[in-house]
């Protein structure tokens, strides 16, 4: 399910990046959002119909919905400037801020030794970042934006364990599709017309503010199927986290970077700095081990 799911996600970053260039973020993300909810509906009536969205925690689900709002739109805005592999590598930190969130929001216990692992993962984290913020003009801070996403995504997943036990994954799916419509038509009403984007040449600003525009007709089967994608992924995900310990689920999202390297390569012509392997390779070496030892304490606690 997880492995599926991260697949699915590859291709829509794909699409994404690819249709970059013409269209904004936002105008992207409210059609594909709108065509999810409609496939999310469908979800929804297999497991009970509108009544599975009653809750009594309708804050914290709107925080989830817009934590996940940011998140995308941050590592969104970042693959358009630089390889597909890189951002998805500087986002595997969420699992990181995952750790740290777990004290507070689930008031959970992390040792030293988890501690210690968080801290050798971002240090990977810099090693990736240090050579563009060195000295590389706009990629400098635009590296910063898949982190940014990572701590958001890290954000709405603690949420997810937190209301998963009381709501259904279709209606936890539907409460982000739903976000993405509101955010976006709130962009097009206050940016649509493009005008913030005039007289930059940062791709990744153009591509959040960029002016609206009536999509080809070419491009129309690629938007429907980033729409499809969203509503799958958004319950396969969601569905995972639910019934799955996290230390099972987790791992398993580090194959997304296999299949980003395969598309940057393949599509894009895109080939990440050494630093980024290097740096890959640690923060996934200290998420793993985050998430079996966390699965080792708690199963300790129980006996």
């Amino acid at each position: 399910m997880h492995v599926g799911g991260m697949f699915l996600i590859s291709i829509n970053d794909m699409l994404i990046k690819s249709l970059s260039g013409g269209y904004s973020l936002h105008q992207l993300v409210l059609m594909r959002s709108l065509v999810g909810v409609f496939f999310t509906l469908f979800m929804l009536k297999m497991e009970g119909g509108f009544a599975v969205l009653r809750t009594g925690r309708p804050g914290l689900h709107l925080l989830r919905a817009l934590l996940i709002v940011f998140a995308n739109t941050s590592l969104y805005a970042a693959i358009v400037s630089m390889p597909l592999a890189t951002a998805t590598a500087l986002y595997f930190a969420s699992p990181l801020f995952v750790t740290l969130l777990s004290i507070p929001v689930l008031g959970e216990r992390v040792g030293p030794r988890r501690f210690a692992a968080v801290g050798i993962g971002f240090a990977g984290v810099l090693t990736m970042m240090a050579p563009q913020l060195a000295g590389k003009g706009d990629i400098g801070w635009v590296m910063i934006l898949p982190v940014m996403a990572a701590a958001g995504y890290a954000c709405m997943a603690v949420l997810t364990r937190k209301l998963g036990a009381t709501s259904r994954a279709s209606a936890l799916a539907i409460h982000l599709q739903v976000a993405f419509v509101i955010v976006s038509l709130g962009v097009w009403a206050v940016a649509g017309d493009g005008r913030f984007a005039e007289g930059t040449d940062n791709e990744s600003v153009r591509f959040l503010l960029r002016a609206w525009v009536w999509p080809e007709t070419g491009d129309l089967a690629a938007i429907a199927g980033l729409g499809v994608m969203s509503a799958v992924v958004g319950y396969l995900m969601t569905q995972a986290y639910r019934l799955s310990r996290a230390s099972t689920v987790a791992p398993f999202e580090y194959v997304l970077l296999l299949y980003s390297l395969f598309w940057g390569w393949s599509i894009f012509g895109e080939w990440p700095e050494p630093t980024v392997f290097i740096g890959a390779a640690v923060i996934i070496a200290a998420g793993v081990y985050v998430f079996m030892r966390e699965d080792r304490v708690k199963a300790t606690r129980r006996t």
